[in-house]
Order: C-alpha cells, then structure tokens, then sequence
C-alpha cells in the first residue's frame, strides 16, 4: 500500500507481489503464475473491504454533517475527493476488463471475472504489451486505455486532490491542523507515478515499462489492481483526515479580548467596587446553527431543559450582540441562557443573569458661591452628568446677558448682564449622538447689593456712637456688603461731611474716600454729645454703576 500504515495482511500481500515479480523476470513456470492469481485475488479482496469500508465511514460523516454544520463542508469537499478517485478507479477498470476481454479472447468482463490459469491465457506476454505499450517500449504508443494514458489519470488524480486540500488550507471553515496536513499530502503525493534510474537491456525502466511491458497477463492485472487499491486506501486516508479535521477545528477559538465583570455596575461615593477581570476566548466561525443566545429563556438544572425559550439576538464574531432601548427606572435584571451544539447534535445550557442601573438623565449645575447669578463679578460653577466625564459634556447658557468660559474640567466661568433669569443647558457627547441631560436649569440674575458705609473700621448703619477718643481712626468713609461670598469693592466716589459748630452747619464736599483737612478738624473738633453727618456718600459697583449709599449719622460719647 502507499503510504500511511499497513495491515500485515496488506503487508505480507505485498511481500509477495515483490516476490513474483522477481521470480517473473527469471522467467519461472506456470507455478509462478499460479501465485500472481492468489496475490491478485488477495488484493481483489482487499480492494472490497477498502469499498466497503469507505462506504461506512462516509455514511457516518453524513449523518454527522448533519447534526454539526461546522463538519458540512469537509463533507462536502470529501464528496468531490471521492468523485476524483472513482473517476480514476473507473478508467483503470474499464483499460483492465478491456485487456482481460482481448487477452482471455472473451466477450464480456466484470468484477467478478476471475483469471485462471487452465482456461485463460494469463501468460500471455505480448497482448497487454501491445495493447498498452506497443511494438516499441523506447517509442510508446499513446491513445485511450494505454499505459500513458493510465499514467495520465494517475497524475490528474494527484492534481486535483492536491489542488483540492490546498484550497481547503485556505478556507477557515476547511482548514486542516499542519500535521494533518502534512499527512494527507504525502500520502495523495506517494500515488503519481515515478520514473526509476535504471536502465535494463538499455531501456530505461519509466513507470509504463515497468508496470507493463513484456510481462504475462496475471501479472499486469495484478499490477494495476494494486495500483485501484492504492487509490482506495488514500481515499479512506482522505475520509479519516476529513472526517477529524472537522472536529478538531470546528471550534478554534481565535478571539480574545480582556472582560471586566462587576456584580454591579452602580457604585455610590464610600462603597467598594469589586470586578473579575479575565481574558475571554470565542471563535468566529461560531454561527448560529451551532450557538444561540436566547434572552429570557428558563433552564432547569435537574431535568437539563429549557423551561421557557427565550428570544435569540444576533451571534456576531462568535458573541451574541444585545442591544434594548431603557424604558423604567431603577434596578434592570438581564438573563437568558446560551444554547450551545455540540458535534454529536445534541445540546448544552449555560444560563446567564447580570442586573444594571436605569437612572432618568440628570446633570449637577450647582454655583460655587450663591444660588443667584450676580452682575458686574465671575460666578463660578461647576457642572457635572452622572456617568458621563466632564469632557463628552456640551455646556450652554442663555437669557441674563449670560456667557460661559470653561476654565477646567466641569469647571466654568458665568458672567451676566442684566437682571432677571437665565438658563443652563448641558447635554453630553455618546455613540448615539448628542442627548440632553435633563431639563435646563433656572437662575435668578441680580444685582449686586447695596454696601453699608464704613467709618473708623466699623460697619454703620442709621447712627453710629463712637467715644471721644475713637474719632482719631476716621480718616474717611469705606463702603462693605457684610457677609457677602464675593470679594467685591465698592471704591467710594465722594462724600458730604456736615456738623454744627458754634451753632452753625457747616458742609464739607470731599473727593474720594478721604475726609478733607477742614472736614477732619472739624470732626477732631466735636465735643462729647456733639454729632455729625455722613451724606450722600458716592460709590462705584462693579458693574460700574454709581451708587448713593443711606446717610450715617455720628454721635460722639
């Protein structure tokens, strides 16, 4: 046999096919040729058990592809392997019943013709030489059922089958393991036919002189029934290599990506988070006649079924691919179980459950300083989405004169012109496109407020006491919003200083925020009991307004 192992029964038919040939070219009695009948019967028989076995093997794969579509296209492919050795087979024993039917001088013959030596002619030398080679070996004939042309199927055979488990290689979905590969090439490879080195009677001994020139009948059918049994035992080698691949690669896991599993996936502020962080292995050529996720489906451990079947989504890449528009709010379980085909045609489960959050959109607009808006200063704020980072945030304001200057991340600058209200818009960046988060949100613009006058450090409001000695420490007049966030001045514009002095007004205009000479002395001037005024006391906002403050009387103790 070629290649691949043998039987001993293989093995020791064989020996004897080298045996007689050796004796045959010695020219030995009919006894020889007796021999050459019982090694050709012997592998007749054997060429019957390869048939016949290669028929179990191939209903078997059948019915296999079947129940598991990852084998279907090695089964198809072993189908057009077989159609190539039949058609091969076919041709070597139509050119053997033809040389059998010329040689023994008999109308018909078929497989179950059988030679013999009393009746026959299997000596014949010069009918199979003549049919197959012609008059001169150095100069062979060509034609349909010659030695050339057998030599022709043989090679035609190894092309295709070669041509066949390349292209196979190339496909994921037929791909071989390498040593498989290897294999089953060698032993297509051992079946074209070779040329020898050596030169007998000056003849140079190709593969057509060798197998069939000037030797007797018996052992030409002989010859070419090892040459049918040689292509039946690559045929089973190919339904063996066929039959396993399918197997052993259906399911070659070939995508990997890191996952990262958390038992929840809503986490407050204080709380831990736990994760299972792995690498994840699937196969694409995982479709869905072999794996199906069913979401909702029920499956009972203890009788292994499904309860309920569930709605399967899309298997892509070999991972199932689920997408559902949110609808209520709060705590979400999703479950279901993946049905899996296993290449014998029957099933495993594997039930799956995760939960997750639906929160309605919201955003965090909160001032840093107050809750109003004021005009003339910077009110700082900061904006933040639940799940969504600072940078996938669009942030807008309108109304209130507003604008917006971004000054870090979720930290922006407001500014505002006029009083009333004004809106805060933020909407965030995701695969979907732009999505708001919630309603925008409203603030009320104002002014900044009035400031009280400031006199000797102290903060007046209507009258103000102060002791003799404490007039000393007003040198002019501030202006303060006690308890205000922002650090704001007031710059005071001018003022009007009067008080009585030997019952008479007197009024002093000043410039600025400082007591004029003459307004000083005459405050320094104030005997216990006596009091004076603060009036019409100008101030600059910081929006650049000017504003009157209330009058500060003074009453010296």
């Amino acid at each position: 046999m070629a290649g691949g192992k043998e039987t001993p029964r293989q093995k020791m038919i064989g020996m004897m096919y080298l045996v007689l040939t050796a004796l045959l070219a010695l020219n030995v009695s009919k006894q020889i040729l007796r021999g050459f009948i019982t090694v050709n019967e012997s592998i007749e028989v054997t060429i019957n058990n390869l048939e016949e076995n290669n028929r179990r093997v191939l209903e078997g794969f059948k019915a296999a592809a079947e129940n598991n579509p990852a084998a279907k296209p090695y089964y198809d492919k072993t189908l057009e392997a077989k159609k190539y050795v039949d058609e091969a087979v076919k041709y070597f024993e139509e050119t053997k019943f033809e040389i059998i039917k010329k040689t023994d001088q008999v109308p018909n013959v078929d497989k179950n013709y059988r030679l013999d030596l009393e009746k026959g002619k299997i000596d014949d030398y010069d009918t199979p030489t003549g049919m197959l080679i012609g008059a001169d070996p150095s100069k062979m004939i060509d034609g349909e059922h010659t030695a050339k042309a057998l030599r022709k199927k043989l090679e035609k055979l190894v092309e295709n089958l070669t041509k066949l488990i390349e292209s196979m290689q190339q496909e994921q979905k037929t791909k071989f393991l390498k040593e498989d590969y290897e294999q089953i090439k060698k032993k297509i490879e051992n079946l074209k036919p070779k040329d020898s080195d050596k030169i007998s009677e000056s003849l140079k001994q190709t593969w057509e002189v060798a197998n069939f020139n000037q030797l007797p009948m018996a052992a030409v059918v002989t010859n070419m029934n090892k040459m049918i049994a040689d292509m039946k035992n690559a045929e089973a080698e190919v339904y063996q290599v066929f039959a396993a691949a399918s197997g052993k690669i259906a399911l070659k896991f070939d995508r990997l990506a890191a996952k990262v599993i958390a038992p929840s996936s809503y986490i407050q502020a204080g709380q831990q988070y736990k994760a299972d962080i792995f690498l994840a292995a699937s196969s694409s050529a995982l479709t869905v006649d072999m794996m199906e996720v069913l979401i909702g489906a029920d499956y009972d451990s203890t009788t292994k079924q499904l309860k309920s079947p569930g709605n399967p989504i899309k298997i892509e890449d070999g991972m199932g691919k689920y997408e559902v528009q949110t609808g209520g709010q709060g705590e979400q379980t999703l479950k279901g179980v993946i049905k899996f085909k296993k290449p014998d045609g029957t099933y495993d489960y594997y039930p799956f459950s995760t939960t997750y959050m639906v929160a309605a959109p919201s955003v965090a607009i909160e001032p840093e300083k107050m809750n109003v808006f004021y005009i003339g200063v910077e009110n700082p704020v900061v904006v933040s989405a639940a799940g969504v980072s600072p940078t996938n945030l669009q942030v807008s304001i309108s109304g209130g004169g507003g604008k917006m200057a971004l000054k870090g991340a979720g930290k922006y600058i407001v500014t505002v012109g006029s009083p009333g209200e004004c809106k805060i818009s933020v909407s965030a960046k995701t695969k979907d496109g732009v999505r708001p988060q919630g309603p925008p949100k409203i603030f009320r613009v104002k002014k900044i407020p009035d400031p009280l006058p400031k006199l000797g450090g102290k903060v007046a409001s209507g009258v103000l006491e102060m002791a003799k000695l404490q007039l000393g420490s007003i040198g002019g007049v501030g202006a303060e919003i006690p308890g205000f966030d922002f650090d704001v001045k007031f710059p005071v514009m001018q003022f009007v200083f009067s008080a009585v002095v030997k019952g008479s007004l007197k009024e002093f205009k000043c410039i600025g925020a400082n007591l004029s000479p003459e307004a000083k002395s005459v405050l320094q001037s104030l005997a216990p009991g006596g009091k004076c005024y603060f009036e019409d006391i100008k101030v600059k906002a910081p929006d650049g307004t000017i504003r009157t403050l209330s009058t500060v009387s003074l009453k010296v103790k």
